[in-house]
């Protein structure tokens, strides 16, 4: 899993947080507000206060129709055992006010790392504000942001949450122990628990409940289907998986090297570096052709290892050489096994570019030329680059939302425990013991972190027998990690999604 894991090295202080004042003319007053008495006697410091929110109001015109809505942005505790709180989660809740919200659809949004804060989700793909970006996803200047046409408000509430550490939220004191937060099962315990507190206090147990989660956020709601089953006895209409991780399902090594090929291959296409043959198909076309020799060809060579015959590797590496992009000799001096790094750095090596791992479109520029990795994630980087300025502009400006402190885009959650990680059967688990329970999946092709036919394999590997394909969904877009950085992927995947509510509303009863 750790390949999955991007998350920043700074150290961070626990005892961030944030603050709310006095709201705008349209805005209504900020909840919890302390006494004048005590404001004016208060420490020039700022404190944790993990239970705060400010509310305020706007319209968004979603597919020609004005949305009316509230949005709330604050803090909710975490609490202990004992009832105490011992961190304060930062989240960002969206509200229609025009209609009633007892039966409404609520999305409960997370994104990944882990260490990672709800931004690029929320301002970038589902939430009713949209960054200013260009119609692929690069950066634009100047920074800032715009109604989003295509948010699925119009058919949903939305939370975005941001995990400890991320955004606006932090542990409350010292002594609380990051075991509590930092690790596969930890992370999925306190976050069932938080999402319980949400949904009792803001009165949606009556809605049908989603959640939606981006590349390690994928696994943190897989494992959420099962947690709020077993221990909330909260039951899920749907849970859509933005570029998958392996969610804990076990490759091999021969499994891991095979199946990254599709991708290489979809890569190579994009970036012009196949035979007249292939370029000339549509991506769609050509991609089941490579998906069929990487399953019986590839994997049972790589499985073979030093005892497969020797005019049948050269035969296997002419044939992912032709696919991928890469020279035979390449792929022969490596054994068949060619690792993402060495991908990225040799593709178009001999054009002086690297290409990006999150979103292989990306072109970097190295040092030299030589070497066998990147020296940096040439599309990380203009994420952050677009991202990091109209999240802190729209949070203080439209939501009304002050502090001082900074929203950790990615935050410190070292040391991780990854042990245990079952979350792809516990969400096949949740799916059985729940027949309402449906399954969306959407990949990039260009995604080389989470790969689209790894996406596909955690499908046949979660449901060997078929059973539950009925419920499960999956689709692929020509963009990378977040697809939806691409304007014609952006108006495809929210209306899939947007279609997914609507039909995964039963009108029968629960049952097989």
């Amino acid at each position: 899993m750790n390949k999955f894991i991007f998350c920043c090295c700074v150290a961070l202080l626990y005892f961030n947080s944030a603050y709310t004042q006095t709201s705008k003319p349209k805005t209504e007053p900020a909840k919890q507000e302390r006494p004048a008495e005590e404001k004016k006697n208060a420490s020039p410091d700022l404190s944790f206060n993990p239970d705060a929110a400010v509310i305020t109001h706007h319209t968004v015109t979603i597919k020609g129709q004005k949305v009316p809505y509230k949005a709330v942005a604050g803090t909710l505790p975490v609490w202990d055992e004992d009832g105490k709180a011992i961190a304060g989660l930062f989240y960002t809740y969206y509200e229609r006010t025009d209609v009633g919200k007892a039966s409404r659809p609520l999305v409960i949004s997370f994104n990944g790392g882990p260490g990672s804060a709800s931004v690029w989700m929320h301002i970038g793909y589902t939430g009713p504000v949209l960054l200013n970006i260009d119609d692929e996803g690069y950066p634009v200047q100047p920074y800032g942001y715009q109604e989003n046409p295509y948010s699925i408000l119009d058919v949903a509430d939305i939370v975005y949450v941001d995990p400890v550490n991320t955004g606006y939220s932090r542990i409350v004191g010292k002594e609380v122990p990051k075991t509590k937060f930092f690790g596969v099962n930890a992370d999925i315990k306190y976050l069932g628990d938080w999402i319980n507190t949400f949904v009792t206090r803001y009165e949606r147990w009556g809605s049908p409940k989603y959640l939606i989660g981006e590349s390690y956020g994928t696994t943190r709601v897989s494992g959420l289907a099962l947690e709020l089953q077993q221990a909330h006895w909260m039951y899920l209409n749907g849970v859509v998986l933005v570029s998958p991780t392996t969610l804990g399902i076990e490759r091999g090594t021969a499994t891991d090297a095979a199946l990254r090929l599709p991708y290489f291959a979809a890569t190579a296409w994009y970036h012009k570096k196949l035979a007249a043959n292939f370029q000339q198909k549509e991506l769609e076309a050509f991609l089941p052709e490579v998906e069929d020799f990487t399953m019986n060809q590839l994997l049972p060579a790589l499985n073979k290892g030093s005892q497969l015959d020797e005019g049948i590797r050269k035969s296997v590496a002419e044939k992912m050489a032709t696919y991928s992009g890469l020279s035979q000799q390449v792929i022969l001096q490596n054994n068949l096994d060619i690792s993402p790094n060495l991908f990225w750095k040799e593709l178009l090596r001999n054009e002086g570019f690297t290409i990006g791992r999150l979103d292989s479109r990306y072109k970097g520029v190295d040092k030299k030329d030589g070497g066998e990795r990147p020296d940096f994630n040439a599309e990380l980087t203009a994420w952050l680059h677009a991202f990091t300025p109209p999240i802190n502009m729209y949070l203080r400006k439209d939501l009304n939302y002050k502090t001082d402190y900074p929203y950790n885009v990615f935050g410190s959650v070292w040391p991780w425990d990854n042990d245990n990680d079952r979350t792809g059967e516990n969400l096949r688990s949740a799916m059985a013991t729940n027949p309402y329970l449906h399954l969306l999946v959407q990949s990039g092709y260009y995604d080389g972190a989470c790969d689209y036919f790894n996406a596909k394999y955690n499908l046949w590997q979660m449901d060997p027998s078929g059973k539950l394909k009925d419920r499960i969904q999956w689709a692929g877009f020509r963009s990378g990690h977040m697809m939806y950085l691409r304007k014609e992927d952006l108006k495809t995947s929210t209306e899939q999604i947007r279609a997914f509510i609507r039909a995964s509303i039963p009108s029968k009863a629960a049952r097989y």
